[in-house]
């Protein structure tokens, strides 16, 4: 069980880490207001082969909440919440079925992230009107997606078997 929980604390501190990296990049000077890559599900991704879902879920929550309190405030928690929970499941759900990939788990993941923040900000605004930028955050999910889902693919084939127990 210690085992267990230092190496969950490891994966939180990796997310971590790469939501503060992603926090320094500048996407927004690229002229695509809310497009990121999503770094730090990269290691939420990996979660869901090593950990199982309940592993996976527990790390996304805490990288959620110490992101949003660290880095970006309550909305951001709001936002990533949606995003990050409807991804989740929806990549648990496709990884069950078995018809998908990982790259294609990852991009189902990335593409109903964004459904999840877009969903939250018309809530929001009170303004169907924000789906009008869903074209641009579709191919943006699609594109993260499956960034994440190769080097995810990559780091799931070069990690030693057994390493985290789900």
């Amino acid at each position: 069980m210690n085992g267990k929980v230092a190496k969950y604390g490891m994966l939180v501190a990796l997310a971590f880490i790469l939501s503060w990296v992603e926090a320094l990049i500048p996407f927004g000077n690229l002229g695509i207001p809310g497009i990121k890559i999503g770094l730090a599900n990269l290691v939420v991704f990996a979660a869901i082969y090593l950990c199982g879902p309940w592993g996976a879920l527990l790390i996304s929550l805490v990288r959620i909440v110490l992101s949003g309190l660290a880095f970006n405030g309550m909305f951001y928690m709001i936002y990533s919440l949606a995003g990050g929970m409807l991804s989740l499941g929806v990549m648990l759900l496709c990884r069950k079925c078995r018809y998908f990939s990982k790259i294609g788990v990852s991009v189902a993941g990335g593409i109903s992230h964004n459904i999840g923040q877009i969903c939250v900000a018309a809530l929001t605004l009170g303004s169907s009107s924000v789906f009008y930028y869903f074209p641009v955050l579709l191919i943006a999910g699609t594109v993260s997606g499956a960034v994440i889902g190769c080097v995810g693919g990559i780091v799931l084939e070069k990690l030693p078997r057994g390493i985290i127990g789900g």
